[in-house]
């Protein structure tokens, strides 16, 4: 039975793909500093024999460098996400998504394995009606986005990685995000019925969470064909302007109002499309499309107060 350490993983993304392996009969270890109180993330797991929770920052390398050396499989998703909050914080964002990769790195064996979701936001800006691929130049705007780049470049000396380059990602968690794009148009439009857009015709690609976290099971279950590669993980069928992400939410609220202001900026000036045919080529399918996240968003927007959103969701398959 293989062991897997998950850093970060009591977040949006950790606290999904902790169950679904621990599902496979994979010992999964979450290790993570409960930034966001989101302490009952893991309660139906508490008696699980595989699941170990470790209550530390990635920071705390000596207690980190102990615990790595126990396990087949990292996963290092503990991370200051998007622009704003990077910005905020861009120290600690420095330490938690480089620092923490780079130390990783300098304790790690060759027979270990680590599987590092970045971020497709590394192509910055992109040509018009030209696809961003994996050889595609990197041109970080953001300091997270940098961060990221930075990670990924010190990743591909280890002999034993996957890179997951992820597309903005949307769907229900049960530690829940609702700074996400997708996430929060569609919670506005739910709740105000409008939608306030700004440099509107900025392009995104899209991906659901769950199909993240099966990426990374099938990489895992794959490693011979994926050893060594950086993937694009997203939607070919969703790489949309805000415009265009907002006409297809009005599908779904009829009532919804779209207004374009010229006022404001993004503090993230990406802007390019993505091609996701190099995973496609691996046989791996994604399973959730943007209408079944959006239908998904609206029927748990539509029955849950959000202020406590971060504690309220089981996911049902």
């Amino acid at each position: 039975m293989k062991k897997i350490l998950i850093t970060g993983g009591a977040g949006y993304i950790g606290c999904i793909l902790a169950r679904e392996l621990i599902k496979k009969n994979y010992k999964v270890s979450v290790y993570d500093n409960f930034l966001f109180k989101q302490y009952n993330v893991f309660n139906d797991l508490v008696f699980n024999s595989n699941f170990l929770l470790i209550k530390e920052d990635v920071r705390n390398f000596s207690i980190l460098s102990k615990e790595i050396k126990k396990y087949d499989i990292i996963i290092p998703l503990a991370a200051i996400v998007g622009a704003p909050a990077c910005d905020k914080i861009p120290k600690v964002a420095q330490a938690v998504n480089f620092t923490q990769i780079k130390n990783i790195l300098n304790v790690i064996s060759k027979k270990q394995i680590i599987i590092l979701p970045v971020t497709n936001s590394g192509y910055g800006i992109g040509e018009e009606n030209i696809f961003c691929d994996e050889q595609s130049s990197l041109k970080p705007i953001s300091h997270y986005g940098k961060t990221k780049v930075a990670a990924e470049k010190i990743l591909i000396e280890h002999d034993n990685f996957i890179s997951f380059r992820l597309a903005t990602v949307f769907g229900l968690s049960n530690r829940m995000r609702t700074d996400l794009l997708v996430n929060d148009f569609v919670y506005k439009a739910c709740k105000l019925k409008k939608l306030i857009l700004f440099e509107q015709n900025y392009k995104r690609n899209f991906i659901h969470i769950r199909d993240v976290v099966d990426a990374i099971i099938y990489g895992i279950e794959n490693f011979k064909v994926f050893k060594n590669n950086i993937y694009n993980l997203g939607l070919d069928s969703a790489n949309l302007s805000k415009l265009e992400l907002s006409k297809k939410i009005k599908k779904h609220v009829n009532n919804l109002k779209i207004f374009i202001t010229q006022n404001r900026t993004d503090p993230d000036k990406r802007n390019y499309i993505v091609s996701n045919k190099k995973i496609l080529s691996t046989g791996w399918k994604p399973k959730v499309d943007l209408d079944m996240g959006i239908k998904e968003l609206l029927d748990y927007y539509q029955n849950f107060d959000l202020k406590n959103a971060n504690n309220l969701f089981i996911f049902k398959k």
